[in-house]
């Protein structure tokens, strides 16, 4: 196995849900967005961890299918609700 389109649809579906509850958007330069931002992800990494300690650790417990579906599940519960920082190009810039 050397690519993704090599592993089970359960692998697959697994680190897809983990990027999805990890991939979040930089906050704009406000403090309350910077705030909001860390304690998202870090809500968000908590989950992520759970689920895949319990796939590790419980044998039978879960399945990849059931691990992917709690993350999805934990990351609704922790939608981005700051601002996002928005790239804009400057004068002079190429």
């Amino acid at each position: 196995m050397s690519r993704l389109t090599d592993l089970s649809g359960g692998v697959t579906e697994l680190l897809t849900a983990v990027m999805e509850a990890l991939d979040i958007p930089l906050p704009s330069n406000d403090e309350d967005d910077e705030d909001a931002y860390h304690g998202i992800l870090d809500e968000r990494v908590a989950g992520v961890r759970i689920a895949v300690s319990v796939l590790l650790e419980g044998p039978g417990l879960w399945f990849l299918e059931d691990t992917a579906r709690y993350i999805r599940e934990r990351t609704a519960q922790h939608p981005v609700t700051y601002t996002p920082f928005r790239f804009t190009k400057t004068e002079g810039e190429g």
